[in-house]
């Protein structure tokens, strides 16, 4: 085989792609939600059980990223890609809230894969200096899965019915595991990776953080104070997520009036502006490395700038307008994706190599803990109390997840990387 130039990028691409199909698949019952459940005579509670249930599946993500630790990452993804493909085809043959909250358990436990994968391919793919941006370009994925939910899901709605959209979504999954199966292979045995970018990858790996061959061990991991320091935070910033992907339609619709044609129209819009929050934290942590700030350090300045623009949310209930509250869930979006990928990208900076997608789906099961909580509250309470007090908690929460990255994440001192040791 040929090689091929700029093959990591081509690589962070493909796996960026899964995570599109990923969050396309996840996001079709928020927007199919409000045909659904007058379809299927779900309530605001039983729908709460359902998100829930998909949370709880997902929180299982230390195990999906044990398992790619070990058994590799072409293998993990092929099997649990096409698990969450058949998965989202079955949705199509349920008719009760409780087979949907058993299919969504499913769905939620084989789309934990999604981010260790995506993490494991950027800390062994990317000299340190690219992994920022190399994480901002996979998290797009993550957006722009989102964002084309709300007009697909609708198209396929209008044209066939809601059982339609998750049969579509399962066969684009099928597709993305073929070419997966084509197109991945570690590093180390990738033929078309060229000898001068195999020794730029390896060249630009820190010194201490390069995979020994051991089984991460979990306990280990979680004795760590950095472990802590970035999982509590993602514990505190996911669920402005889930509510994005989980309950803006429904608010959209029960409070401000829309329509299923206005949902396609507006939905769709606070995750493209999440997108540009994938590069713009990055890029924060950048300018600030070339200033001389160091690596972790930048990388917290850049989560406390998007914590700080997490406030706009506190105001999506308060104002009046439909179209102020739809900049303002922008704003949000941006604004999470923005320290999101900052601190997610920060596993591959604490942590060894063979360690990072176990230590990945660890912290992963601390954020969907806060998006099973909040979800759960929000069902239970939205008939009551409505939207706003939970906005105002969204737009608080960063800030508190900031102050605990800055206590107990400590700053790493310079390290070497490969290509900066002594030669033997």
């Amino acid at each position: 085989m040929a090689t091929v130039r700029a093959l990591r990028w081509w690589i962070i691409a493909l796996i960026m792609l899964g995570a599109v199909l990923n969050y396309l698949t996840r996001a079709t019952m928020s927007v199919a939600a409000p045909t659904l459940l007058v379809d299927l005579s779900i309530t605001e509670q039983e729908y709460g059980w359902i998100t829930g249930a998909f949370q709880a599946g997902i929180m299982l993500q230390p195990v999906v990223g044990y398992v790619l630790d070990t058994l590799g990452l072409r293998a993990g993804m092929a099997i649990f890609a096409g698990a969450w493909s058949a998965i989202s085809v079955a949705h199509a043959f349920a008719s009760s809230w409780p087979a949907f909250a058993i299919l969504r358990g499913l769905l939620g436990f084989a789309e934990g894969s999604a981010n260790p994968a995506g993490m494991k391919v950027v800390a062994t793919w990317f000299p340190a200096r690219e992994r920022g941006f190399a994480g901002g370009f996979y998290n797009i994925g993550a957006s722009v899965g989102s964002m084309l939910a709300p007009p697909l899901v609708a198209w396929a709605i209008l044209a066939f019915n809601w059982r339609a959209a998750f049969v579509i979504t399962g066969v684009l999954g099928f597709v993305w595991v073929a070419l997966w199966w084509w197109g991945y292979r570690a590093p180390d045995r990738h033929p078309a990776l060229s000898g001068d970018e195999k020794a730029r990858i390896a060249a630009g790996q820190e010194a201490d953080l390069q995979a020994d061959g051991a089984k991460p061990s979990i306990l280990q991991l979680l004795r760590r104070r950095d472990f802590w320091g970035i999982a509590l935070p993602r514990m505190l910033a996911d669920p402005t997520w889930g509510t994005l992907s989980f309950w803006v339609p429904l608010y959209l619709v029960q409070t401000r009036g829309f329509d299923l044609k206005q949902i396609a129209m507006f939905a769709w819009l606070p995750f493209v502006a999440a997108d540009a929050g994938c590069l713009f934290g990055p890029a924060v942590a950048e300018f600030l490395q070339r200033r001389g700030v160091s690596l972790i350090n930048a990388r917290r300045g850049a989560f406390t700038l998007g914590a700080l623009m997490m406030t706009g949310m506190m105001f999506v209930g308060r104002v009046e307008s439909p179209y102020a509250a739809i900049a303002l869930l922008c704003l949000g979006g941006f604004a999470h994706q923005t320290l999101s990928v900052t601190v997610i990208t920060m596993a591959s900076d604490l942590f060894k190599r063979s360690e990072v997608a176990t230590v990945a789906g660890m912290a992963g099961t601390c954020g969907n803990l806060g998006v099973l909580i909040f979800s759960l509250l929000i069902g239970s309470l939205v008939a009551t109390v409505g939207y706003d007090p939970f906005f105002i908690a969204l737009g608080l929460l960063d800030i508190l997840g900031a102050v605990v990255l800055w206590t107990l994440v400590r700053d790493r001192p310079a390290t070497k990387t490969v290509s900066e040791l002594p030669a033997v």
